[in-house]
């Protein structure tokens, strides 16, 4: 009798030794706890464009879905990547089949938060977006019949007009066209269930807002809207901040930072097929390392630095490729994703365990956005495209990091040092 009492109570204690070694995911319209974000933070993985999947090759993003569930990632970055092509929104596909996904992987997990991007980049495609009369009236603005427009957006100054290419600018948020803009993205974007936004390169698209009064308005309506129409009526914000943070009158008015890696090439010299080594610095060009200035949160908790990612990053190449320039934001030649892709597989696990350590190490604010699903620039036979999957039928061309992320984040557990 004794013995069966013992065993019932071990099963009545076996579902608490499970749960103690689950980490925090809820939030609610108040905000989100440090703990809680920073669990998100270090279950985040960049799957680029994963709701919007191609018509050429459904079994590829089919295998995407099942490595998201499989390594138990919570924080799917950049899952909406448009960056121009603005007549994509025209498309009803576009938004079903977003929502689509989302509603399959939250039937699966609940706590999953997608992210949808705001980018420092249009193009004369807006001009064929029509404005619902909804996004005027959030700005108190009397409904028109009419499209948004391009010029509209831009500087009336000139600056960062074609910055990208002819008829590719970067908005100017003093603008009250390119404040609907973000409005009409960011509302619709909450509509199909994500719950972040990547602001991009926040700095460019402030150009003409030095005391960041306009971004702070812009936010403060996205955040109205969410507080009615959010699944957990919060909405996590970040952008790029090469400044540390951007805070207006001591409060930061974003969630967390994010940046680039920015990995720092090891000279050496390397002989055919052998990896061309990299390795993280601090004060490495701008890295971000050690620089998250502090401040108050949205949520309303204070920090001396404000909690970031670091993601390996894509921006093309320069010449001369497979060079070690140490003072290079190429690492020999490429950028970071396409660096990168080009290692052995060995070297890439390996360099995925190392940059985890050295982060937890080095700064513990900071947190890996893991790669997953990202453009690449470099010559390969992988449509331009890095894939963490595990290499199968339906993933020919995966690069076979998932098993590594999903052994980094098991051995993550709530009594792991940050």
């Amino acid at each position: 009798m004794k013995q069966i009492c013992k065993l019932f109570f071990l099963l009545a204690l076996f579902p608490l030794c499970i749960n103690a070694q689950h980490k925090a995911y809820h939030f609610d319209r108040n905000g989100i706890d440090r703990e809680v974000l920073e669990n998100y933070l270090d279950r985040s993985i960049t799957l680029s464009c994963v709701l919007v999947p191609g018509k050429n090759n459904p079994d590829l993003y089919t295998d995407d879905i099942r490595m998201i569930k499989n390594t138990g990632a919570k924080f799917i970055g950049r899952a909406i990547f448009r960056w121009e092509n603005e007549h994509i929104l025209n498309d009803p596909g576009f938004w079903t089949k977003a929502q689509s996904i989302i509603q399959e992987l939250h039937a699966y997990d609940p706590d999953i938060i997608f992210q949808a991007c705001l980018f420092e980049a249009i193009s004369e495609d807006v001009n064929t977006i029509p404005i619902p009369d909804w996004v005027f009236q959030s700005y108190g603005l009397q409904p028109e019949k009419r499209n948004f427009s391009y010029k509209d957006m831009l500087s009336q100054e000139g600056k960062y007009v074609d910055h990208w290419h002819k008829g590719g600018s970067v908005p100017d948020i003093s603008r009250t066209e390119t404040q609907l803009w973000f409005q009409y993205l960011a509302c619709s974007f909450i509509n199909i269930g994500c719950e972040a936004f990547h602001l991009g390169q926040i700095e460019l698209i402030g150009m003409h807002d030095p005391q960041r009064k306009h971004w702070a308005d812009v936010i403060s309506h996205i955040r109205d809207y969410a507080a009615s129409h959010a699944r957990r009526h919060w909405v996590l914000l970040d952008a790029h901040t090469p400044k540390g943070g951007k805070l207006k009158d001591g409060k930061s008015l974003i969630d967390f930072n994010s940046f680039p890696m920015r990995i720092c090439a090891i000279p050496e010299n390397i002989k055919e097929g052998e990896a061309q080594r990299a390795e993280l610095r601090v004060n490495h060009l701008d890295g971000i390392y050690g620089k998250s200035q502090g401040c108050k949160t949205p949520s309303g908790w204070e920090c001396e630095s404000l909690p970031y990612l670091v993601e390996i990053d894509n921006y093309g190449h320069e010449e001369p490729v497979n060079t070690a320039d140490t003072t290079s934001y190429f690492p020999w030649g490429w950028d970071e994703i396409s660096w990168y892709a080009k290692q052995p597989e060995s070297y890439r696990n390996d360099w995925l365990r190392y940059a985890w350590q050295w982060i937890k190490q080095t700064d513990p604010n900071g947190h890996i956005e893991m790669p997953g699903l990202r453009g690449i620039c470099c010559p390969n036979e992988t449509q331009n495209t890095y894939r963490a999957n595990t290499r199968s039928k339906a993933c020919p061309a995966g690069y076979n990091q998932e098993e590594t992320i999903k052994a980094i984040w098991a051995s993550d557990t709530p009594d792991s040092p940050r």
